[in-house]
């Protein structure tokens, strides 16, 4: 082989090995930035809306922290009807308070259940203590009908949304 021969080939490997070279970089390049989209994709909601999130208090995953009530059955075991009867009418009416206050998000009786619970609430406040302060609104907790336990509960911001959709469905007031 002559040595023009021998140039010719080594020129050409070198440009070979130039190409496999610019080829790799691009590859790499290539998933890099298909990586960084997929990524991105995947971690932003296309139906976020920033207004709303900062109104019902989301953090960045649409979270935020409540606190759970769980009602149980009480010391009092009063019998006396007239009685029971202005103390529920106390609860209800403090229910309705706390809703309207943006404090009370859920509120519900529980089915019988051999655990005493009697019902759960889903306070909008932040601590504990809040919550402890606002449980004491209700006449049936301060005469002791109800026992309370209170858990901190980290929930969807959104969960207050349902609150005007659920005043347009119920026919009668409890």
């Amino acid at each position: 082989m002559s040595l023009a021969n021998k140039s010719i080939f080594t020129v050409v490997y070198q440009k070979i090995t130039i190409i496999k070279s610019v080829m790799k970089t691009t590859f790499v390049i290539l998933l890099f930035l298909i990586s960084c989209i997929t990524v991105f994709a995947q971690n932003t909601n296309p139906n976020y809306d920033a207004e709303l999130a900062k109104k019902l208090d989301a953090d960045e995953y649409g979270m935020k922290n409540f606190v759970l009530v769980i009602l149980k059955t009480g010391e009092n075991k009063t019998t006396d009807k007239e009685e029971l009867n202005k103390l529920f009418r106390g609860h209800m009416e403090n229910i309705q308070r706390l809703v309207k206050e943006g404090k009370l998000i859920v509120a519900g009786p529980f089915g019988e259940n051999n655990l005493t619970w009697r019902g759960l609430f889903i306070l909008n406040v932040k601590t504990i203590e809040e919550a402890r302060e606002l449980v004491q609104t209700d006449p049936a907790i301060r005469a002791g009908i109800f026992d309370v336990d209170l858990v901190p509960w980290y929930g969807s911001a959104a969960l207050p949304e349902y609150l005007p959709a659920s005043d347009k469905i119920w026919k009668a007031n409890p």
